[in-house]
């Protein structure tokens, strides 16, 4: 792995947004291209969650400019916008599916979102038409629910039936889990381990190295209103802000920091 460690992007829906709630979680489909070429461009290159997970592991290293990238949710504007793009570059990636709405919509995001919108997920064709098209999917367990909140059956039911039931449509192994909303504890923790995952990504930015808790794999969470210069920064310094101001105080801090009295 790089000195640093390794970044996992972190995305939900690509499409349109109609308000500035919508806008933290949607990003639209020429910003997405913009934000992927800026990345070629700058030498990155996407690596797999496989890859990721071998590295953390004590496998073979990733190369510096390495990144992971993910999709929450399940969302058909990944197929329709992002495949394409992707494809293009040769960028493998993941997609987190909530097992039980697959086909359906995001109606989690009903009492959150002002306007009370919701968008169309996957169904099992798209999903098994992407994964033919070399998509990995894992899970974002059963119906999207906030796991610390949920009791032992009804958590371990969440974990264990989605696990089941994507492994049913895939037809192959299931090993990462994201947790919805980024929400955890040592319960839920210990319950994903139970219900047969090897990893779990968390909605913590940082980078990923070798000593990462693998039950807490770190994210970088890329809104749609994100430049192509802020993403690069946010994948820089391994932080969800972006903003060049924060840029320029980190820097500042440095400089402050050498010329103490106390700096050697």
């Amino acid at each position: 792995m790089s000195t640093h460690g390794t970044t996992v992007l972190m995305y939900h829906r690509v499409g349109d947004a109609g308000n500035d709630w919508e806008a933290r979680y949607a990003i639209g489909a020429q910003a997405f291209r913009s934000h992927m070429g800026a990345l070629a461009e700058a030498g990155l290159r996407a690596v797999s969650a496989d890859a990721l997970c071998a590295a953390l592991g004590g496998g073979p290293a990733l190369s510096d400019g390495a990144f992971v990238l993910t999709f929450d949710d399940g969302f058909r504007g990944v197929r329709e916008h992002a495949l394409p793009v992707l494809q293009e570059l040769g960028w493998p990636f993941t997609v987190f599916l909530v097992s039980g709405l697959i086909g359906g919509m995001d109606v989690w995001t009903r009492a959150s979102n002002p306007d009370r919108r919701t968008f169309p997920l996957l169904g099992a064709d798209e999903i098994r038409e992407m994964q033919r098209c070399g998509v990995s999917f894992h899970s974002h367990t059963q119906s999207h629910a906030s796991l610390p909140t949920l009791n032992d059956l009804e958590l371990e039911r969440e974990l264990v039936q989605s696990r089941a039931a994507l492994e049913s449509l895939l037809e192959r192994e299931v090993s990462y889990l994201a947790y919805p909303f980024g929400h955890l504890d040592e319960r839920v923790v210990s319950a994903a381990r139970k219900a047969g995952y090897r990893a779990a990504f968390s909605t913590q930015p940082g980078f990923n190295r070798r000593d990462v808790d693998r039950f807490r794999i770190r994210r970088i969470d890329v809104y749609g209103t994100d430049t192509p210069a802020m993403l690069l920064r946010k994948i820089r310094f391994g932080t969800n802000d972006g903003r060049a101001s924060t840029l320029l105080r980190y820097y500042a801090g440095r400089v402050r920091a050498r010329l103490s009295p106390g700096a050697r």
